[in-house]
């Protein structure tokens, strides 16, 4: 059976419904929370597209998600990037798009490594690979490139690193890490309902009903005929 590319119509449908939640859930995401803690689902349909759609595929919907936050920098809606970004612009830039993109390939490659053995395990692995790279490359980034911004405006006396792990990552990496968590059986049944997994083992029984009736046509034609 032919293999559809890249740019087929059903993967660029998949990719415009994943993108557009990806502007929505970014924009808006910030609105939705439990007490004073913002709920981010941004990741999931990142993971969701490099699973179903492969690397390039969570890339692109990673380096939207990290343009976006740049922008939000750029326009002053994201006061924290806004100040990075006034001091360090190419760094924030490169931080902010770089881990997005390996937010969305990273996931993508570890399904790809580990659903030979286990597809369920890879599925979650996948989700929760997430959060750790786009918050641990948050993390490294910041303090190789902007120690002297956030030292200046955010420490308060105390280290960078501690506010970078404690205050300003801690609890958004956890509430990610758990979202994508909980979500992961989610991504799973959404997986198999998209690429009608169940369908294809029916077609495949029914190949193999119909094989074995088309060669015993086959043998009585030439029985017939002799």
């Amino acid at each position: 059976m032919r293999k559809s590319g890249f740019f087929s119509a059903k993967r660029i449908t998949g990719m415009a419904v994943l993108l557009a939640l990806v502007i929505v859930l970014q924009l808006f995401g910030s609105y939705i929370k439990i007490g004073a803690t913002p709920l981010s689902f941004i990741l999931v349909p990142i993971v969701l597209g490099g699973v179903l759609y492969g690397p390039i595929a969570g890339g692109l919907l990673g380096f939207a998600f990290g343009f976006i936050v740049f922008m939000q920098g750029v326009s002053g809606v994201d006061g924290f990037t806004a100040i990075l970004i006034q001091d360090h612009p190419i760094y924030t830039a490169l931080l902010c798009m770089g881990k997005g993109v390996a937010a969305g390939v990273v996931p993508a490659l570890v399904y790809r490594w580990l659903a030979k053995k286990n597809e369920y395990v890879a599925v979650i692995s996948a989700a929760v690979c997430a959060p750790i790279v786009n918050t641990g490359l948050f993390v490294l980034g910041a303090l190789a490139f902007l120690q002297d911004t956030l030292q200046a405006n955010f420490t308060d006396g105390t280290s960078v690193l501690y506010f970078l792990i404690i205050v300003c990552a801690g609890v958004n990496f956890l509430v990610e890490f758990a979202i994508n968590l909980v979500a992961s059986p989610s991504i799973y049944r959404v997986i198999n309902i998209i690429t009608g997994r169940k369908n294809v083992k029916i077609d495949i029984k029914e190949d193999e009903n119909i094989a074995p009736c088309d060669g015993q046509a086959k043998k009585t034609e030439d029985v017939v005929e002799q």
